[in-house]
């Protein structure tokens, strides 16, 4: 569920919600009126749960509900040209106003409507599924993180925190020893990663944003499971692990999304399993886990400097969890990987056995605790809880569970404001355990 070993997180907007709508709606009214349509008055629009101010609302299901007719429309001008011969210039997007200032428009749309501006012609669609926009965004600065979970082994869900969105992601098709094995997953770029094994060997199933669809993605150099793993941009590096044969590994290896391709990094100084691994002021870090004959969990944490290409190892990064003893009592082996998110490359865990907030201090190297998690937030020695950054706000996944079935919170704060202020942000019920 989210970024790292159990789960992926991936947005933020540098402006505000009623600004993004405003631009979108813009960017729309300009569309009907390059097709010589009036604005729909009447008429079913999006239900929207969270708006700045009513008059949002009533603008979004205006602009929804043209860009649905605008669709229909231009399906019907297609065929009506199909069949009269008309050759009208769709490479030019929105005609009035030309190719290049159609894409600024719609690169300063949420990515959360590409699915209905690629709806329109093959040109839009196109465009879309080209990359090009999100390349654009990419250099403009413009990122938008999802949340990405599954409480369905071969489901997934997709929520956008900024426009409170819930988006079901098309089914995997994969065999029941992928279903049974250990699975981890990463948002890198457009796409979701998800590592597991059929059968004789490892596989990786790559979702596109671009696509909406599955495919299998390129191997790593060395297969592995329960690794570290982060993402910066458009890139990830994954971190130690098991190899088939349960091997304990220190080797590392970088995933570019734009190429495909994976690439081998030096190893780390300690091989360890079940870490976590964050990207802070532009370098990678690897902490916690598990090493070779030790049955403790690892205490001290690895930086990797992506410019001088270099391991350096920080001794005590990650103290043991001090919290209730069912939970100190547990084998190494039974508990989360640490639940770790960066904002504003500052680094906060979530202590689940103590039910704390805490923020490292760089240069003491030490924890300080900045506040409590919401008391709904329950786990299992941390498993079924989700602790990741979604732009600048800390983002909890959790929530109360009953038998066959419980509730998917989505909770944020924002640690510029002090102490955890949770607000409930987006709220699911789903029929089994969250992964």
């Amino acid at each position: 569920m989210l970024e790292g070993p159990s789960y992926l997180i991936s947005r933020d907007l540098p402006s505000s919600c009623e600004h993004e709508s405003r631009w979108i709606y813009n960017t729309f009214r300009v569309i009907e009126l390059s097709n010589g349509k009036r604005r729909v008055e009447d008429g079913e629009g999006v239900s929207l749960r969270k708006s700045s101010k009513p008059s949002d609302v009533v603008e979004r299901e205006e602009t929804m509900q043209s860009l649905h007719d605008l669709s229909l429309s231009q399906a019907d001008q297609s065929d009506n040209g199909d069949h009269n011969g008309d050759q009208s210039d769709s490479s030019s997007l929105i005609q009035q106003i030309g190719r290049d200032m159609s894409i600024n428009c719609l690169a300063l749309c949420s990515r959360s409507d590409y699915g209905s501006i690629a709806s329109l012609n093959q040109s839009f669609r196109s465009l879309i599924r080209s990359g090009e926009l999100y390349r654009m965004r990419r250099n403009m600065g413009i990122t938008e993180h999802w949340v990405y979970f599954s409480c369905n082994l071969l489901e997934w869900e997709a929520f956008d925190p900024i426009r409170l969105r819930w988006m079901h992601l098309p089914r995997m098709t994969s065999n029941e020893c992928f279903m049974c094995s250990d699975k981890e997953s990463l948002a890198v770029g457009t796409e979701l990663l998800v590592f597991g094994k059929e059968i004789m060997s490892h596989v990786i199933y790559k979702y596109s944003i671009l696509t909406n669809s599955w495919s299998l993605g390129t191997e790593m150099n060395e297969p592995r499971c329960l690794f570290g793993s982060a993402s910066l941009g458009g890139i990830a590096i994954v971190a130690g692990g098991c190899d088939p044969e349960g091997n304990i590994l220190s080797s590392a290896e970088l995933y570019d999304s734009d190429t495909g391709m994976w690439m081998t990094l030096p190893s780390m100084n300690k091989p360890r399993k079940m870490c976590s691994g964050v990207f802070m002021d532009g370098r990678f870090y690897v902490i916690g886990g598990i090493g070779v004959g030790n049955p403790n969990l690892l205490t001290c944490g690895e930086v990797y400097d992506l410019d001088t290409k270099a391991w350096h190892e920080i001794p005590n990064m990650f103290p043991e969890h001090n919290g209730d003893a069912v939970a100190t009592e547990a084998p190494a082996t039974a508990k989360a990987p640490p639940l770790l998110a960066v904002v504003k490359n500052q680094l906060y865990a979530a202590y689940y056995a103590e039910k704390e907030v805490r923020k490292y201090d760089k240069e003491r190297n030490m924890w300080l605790t900045v506040g409590r998690l919401p008391e709904q937030a329950a786990s299992m020695n941390g498993w079924g809880l989700a602790f990741r950054a979604c732009g600048d706000r800390l983002i909890v996944i959790g929530g109360p569970r009953a038998l066959g079935g419980g509730i998917i919170e989505v909770n944020g704060w924002n640690p510029d404001e002090g102490p955890p202020q949770v607000d409930l942000t987006g709220k699911q019920a789903f029929g089994k355990f969250c992964l």
